[in-house]
């Protein structure tokens, strides 16, 4: 039985890696916690990522039900980024693994 148990905590663990573990998925996640923000907006918000790693990121979120994507019929098009449920409550894990950093950095 405790192998089994340690089996599924590395499956689960990998999972949960697989959707915030990429080195900006995690920024991206902080900057949508104050709200919705257009796709400029976090651009210019998160420093060093590049337009291609800002979207590969935002499509990856979108797809694990992180980020939720409201497109509008405007000229030009207006696209807004904010959290679903589900990224909303990464919020004290990740709010945590900030203090964490907080405490130890360049430790």
């Amino acid at each position: 039985m405790k192998k089994s148990v340690k089996v599924e905590f590395k499956c689960v663990l990998k999972d949960v890696l697989d959707i915030v573990g990429g080195k900006w998925a995690i920024p991206i996640i902080y900057v949508l916690f104050d709200g919705k923000h257009r796709f400029k907006e976090l651009e210019r918000t998160i420093p060093n990522i590049n337009t291609r790693m800002l979207v590969k990121e935002l499509k990856s979120l979108e797809k694990a039900g992180i980020v939720k994507r409201e497109a509008f019929a405007t000229v030009p098009p207006t696209v807004e980024y904010s959290l679903t449920n589900k990224g909303e409550n990464l919020k004290s894990a990740i709010m945590e693994l900030y203090k964490w950093g907080e405490e130890f950095h360049e430790q």
